[in-house]
């Protein structure tokens, strides 16, 4: 049913509603490739994790409402994570940038480009209110994809702590938003 809630979609497809699950994916499955496309660089390992990360959700669709995160968040993270392990073991690639694919054209009307920029710059504006080495591990973290395990060796502080910073960081920026 197009135009029905992420979180209804998500709900049906938990009780194995196959109907719900193939609106489900056309409904996300532009955003989530674009997240896939964005960390592995790569279109057809691109295309094989978004196939992938589908399945994760088929299976995993009950635990969505115990997660206590937005619906788009969770689907996001779940393909965040799976685009990360594939990197994890993922063989050097020698390519050249000229075999290098081009990525796909995001056909956007000049009127939610300007909201995308307009929004990009509210979020840079927050970001600045936050502490130097925060704002860069929430960056760092939900632009680049990098594990909090990464970004706390990468800033010499406990994983815990790096949890906390990102935790308090993003609840600092949810309030600089809503303003």
């Amino acid at each position: 049913m197009p135009g029905e809630s992420i979180d209804n979609l998500l709900g049906r497809t938990a009780l194995r509603d196959r109907n719900a699950f193939e609106t489900l994916y056309h409904e996300t499955s532009p955003k989530l490739f674009g997240i896939c496309i964005r960390i592995l660089k790569n279109r057809h390992e691109a295309e094989d994790a978004l196939q992938e990360v589908f399945v994760k959700i088929w299976r995993r669709a009950e635990s969505f409402a115990a997660s206590g995160t937005s619906p788009m968040a969770w689907l996001a993270a779940i393909a965040r994570y799976h685009c990360i392990d594939r990197l994890r073991v993922r063989q050097p690639e020698g390519a050249t940038i000229e075999e290098a694919e081009e990525l796909p054209t995001l056909d956007r009307d000049p009127e939610q480009n300007a909201v995308l920029r307009s929004e990009g710059v509210r979020i840079d504006s927050c970001l600045q209110e936050l502490e130097s080495d925060r704002a860069q591990a929430v960056h760092r973290a939900y632009v680049e994809g990098v594990s909090y395990q990464e970004l706390a060796e990468g800033f010499g502080v406990p994983l815990n702590t790096m949890r906390t910073w990102l935790r308090r960081s993003l609840l600092k920026l949810r309030e600089c938003m809503e303003r």
